[in-house]
C-alpha cells in the first residue's frame, strides 16, 4: 500500500470528504468508481417521460415511476405495510424476523442494515462528517444535522392532527403518533413484547444479549443506550442543567424534567386503548400493558421464574442471594447488605431518632418526616401538591403515590397472587404474608406483625 494511497483512504474513508464531483449535476461521492457509476445516469437511454431523470437501467427506471403513479406492490405478509422494491421489503422483513447479519467486529453488536452497521462504526471512530453551517456543529448523521438547522430557524412543519404538537421531522411526528392509536408493530421474536419504535425494540433486545457497547471513560462502567452515558457523566461532574420552573428542582435529564413537571400539571398524555387508564410516562403505560398482554419478559436466572417487573424480579434475585446479606438485626432477624441500611432500620425497634431540627428541638427516626416538619412548622422547603384534591405533599414521589390512588392505577403485582398495589412498599408487605415474615414485635406481648401500622394499632389497643 502507497503512501499517497492511504493519505486518500484516511481523507474520503475516516474524515468524510467527497473530493470526486461531477461536472453536470455538481453531485460529489468518495470514491473515483462512485462518480464514474453515477456518470452513466447522465448518458443513459433510460429517461423518465414526466421528470426527465435519467436510470442506469430499464430495472430501475420501472421502480422510479412508481414515485410518480404512487404503486408500491411490494406488502408484508405480516404488518401489510407496502413498498415499491423487493429490496426495501427484505430489510423491512428484518424488524419481525429480528435477523440482523451485519455485525461490529468491534464491540459484537449487529444490525439488520449495512448503513446501520456503517453508521455504528462511527461511534467507535468519532468521525462526525456533518457539519453545521451556522454553529460549527458536527454529526454523525446528514439527518441529524438536517433536523438540527430547524432549531436556529425553530421551524417545525410537522403537526400531529390529534394534539396539534408540532415536531421538525415526520419521524418524530409517526412515533408520536402511535402514542394515539396505541400501535407496537415491532415485536421481539425472544419474549414477545412489542413496540411502538424500533429503536426501543433494538435497546430491548440488548436485555438478551447482554451486550452494553458504552463504556465511561472515566470509571469504565458500561451502559447499553448511549444516552445512559451522556447521562451517568454527569455524576461525575454533578451536573444538573435542567431546573423545574415550579419548585427550582434540578435534573441531570430533559426528560426526567419533562415527566417531573407532569406531576406540578396533572397531565397524563398516554392513554391505554383498552381500557382507558392514562398515565403521566410512557413506561408505566407499557407496563400496565403486559396487565392485558399477561407478557413476563424478566426471567430469574437461576430458577427461571418469570415476572412483568424489572423491579419484581430484583426482589425475587435477593431471597436467591440472601448469603450476601452480613449484616442482621439483632432483634428481628432481617439481613441487610451494609452495616448504613441495618442501623437505619434498628431504629425502627429502638425508637432513636437522629436527624434533628435546627430550628427547634423536635427530631425524627427518617429524613422525610424531617422535611415534612420543616414545611408544616417553619414553612422552608417545597409543598407538591395534588391537582385533584389539593391534598400538599414534602415528596414529589410522595404526591405521584397518591394520584395514582385518584387514578386507580396499581402498577405492583403480586408474584404468588393476582393481587395489585399502588406502591412497592404495599407489595413488600403484602409479600410477607405468603413468606410468613412478621418483622415487626410488640416489646409488651412479643407479637409479631407484618407492617409497622398493624404493629401501632396493636399498640394502641394495647394501652388503651
Amino acid at each position: 500500500m502507497t503512501k499517497e494511497y492511504l493519505n486518500a483512504h484516511k481523507v474520503t474513508t475516516h474524515a468524510g470528504e467527497k473530493l470526486f464531483s461531477c461536472t453536470q449535476c455538481d453531485k460529489q461521492f468518495v470514491r473515483s468508481h462512485y462518480l464514474k457509476a453515477h456518470m452513466n445516469v447522465h448518458s443513459s437511454k433510460y429517461k423518465c417521460t414526466e421528470c426527465g431523470k435519467c436510470c442506469q437501467s430499464k430495472q430501475a427506471l420501472t421502480v422510479h415511476k412508481r414515485s410518480h403513479s404512487g404503486v408500491k406492490p411490494f406488502i408484508c405478509t405480516v404488518c401489510k405495510k407496502q413498498f415499491k422494491q423487493p429490496s426495501h421489503l427484505a430489510k423491512h422483513s428484518r424488524i419481525h424476523s429480528g435477523e440482523t447479519p451485519y455485525y461490529c467486529h468491534l464491540c459484537g453488536v449487529s444490525f439488520s442494515k449495512s448503513w446501520n452497521l456503517n453508521t455504528h462504526m462511527r461511534v467507535h471512530t468519532g468521525v462526525k462528517p456533518y457539519k453545521c453551517s451556522q454553529c460549527q456543529k458536527c454529526f454523525r448523521h446528514s439527518s441529524t444535522l438536517t433536523v438540527h438547522k430547524r432549531s436556529h430557524s425553530e421551524e417545525k412543519p410537522f403537526r400531529c392532527t390529534v394534539c396539534g404538537k408540532q415536531f421538525r421531522h415526520p419521524s418524530n411526528l409517526a412515533k408520536h403518533s402511535r402514542i394515539h392509536s396505541g400501535e407496537t408493530p415491532y415485536k421481539c421474536h425472544l419474549c414477545g413484547v412489542s413496540f411502538s419504535m424500533s429503536s426501543n425494540l433494538n435497546s430491548h433486545m440488548r436485555i438478551h444479549t447482554g451486550v452494553k457497547p458504552y463504556k465511561c471513560s472515566q470509571c469504565q462502567k458500561c451502559f447499553r443506550h448511549s444516552s445512559n452515558l451522556t447521562v451517568h457523566k454527569r455524576s461525575h461532574s454533578e451536573e444538573k442543567p435542567f431546573r423545574c420552573t415550579v419548585c427550582n428542582k434540578q435534573f441531570r435529564q430533559l426528560s426526567h424534567l419533562a415527566k417531573h413537571s407532569r406531576i406540578h400539571s396533572g397531565e397524563t398524555p398516554y392513554k391505554c386503548h383498552l381500557c382507558g387508564v392514562s398515565f403521566s410516562t410512557s413506561s408505566n403505560l407499557d407496563t400496565h400493558m403486559r396487565v392485558h398482554t399477561g407478557v413476563k419478559p424478566y426471567k430469574c436466572s437461576q430458577c427461571q421464574k418469570c415476572f412483568r417487573h424489572s423491579s419484581s424480579l430484583r426482589r425475587h434475585e435477593h431471597e436467591h442471594s440472601s448469603c450476601d446479606r452480613p449484616y442482621d438485626c439483632h432483634c428481628c432477624g432481617k439481613s441487610f447488605k451494609s452495616r448504613a441500611k441495618r442501623k437505619r432500620h434498628v431504629s425502627i425497634h429502638t425508637g432513636a431518632t437522629p436527624y434533628a431540627c435546627r430550628r427547634c428541638s423536635e427530631s425524627f427516626t427518617w429524613p422525610n418526616q424531617l422535611a415534612r416538619h420543616m414545611l408544616q412548622k417553619h414553612n422552608q422547603g417545597t409543598w407538591y401538591r395534588c391537582h385533584i384534591c389539593g391534598k400538599k405533599f414534602t415528596q414529589s414521589v410522595s404526591l405521584k403515590q397518591h394520584v395514582r390512588r385518584h387514578e386507580g392505577v396499581k402498577p405492583y403485582v403480586c408474584s404468588e397472587c393476582p393481587k395489585r398495589f399502588c406502591t412497592a412498599g404495599e407489595l413488600r408487605a403484602h409479600a410477607r404474608r405468603h413468606e410468613g415474615v412478621k418483622p415487626y414485635v410488640c416489646s409488651d406481648c412479643h407479637k409479631g406483625f407484618c407492617t409497622a401500622a398493624e404493629l401501632r394499632r396493636h399498640v394502641r389497643a394495647y394501652n388503651n
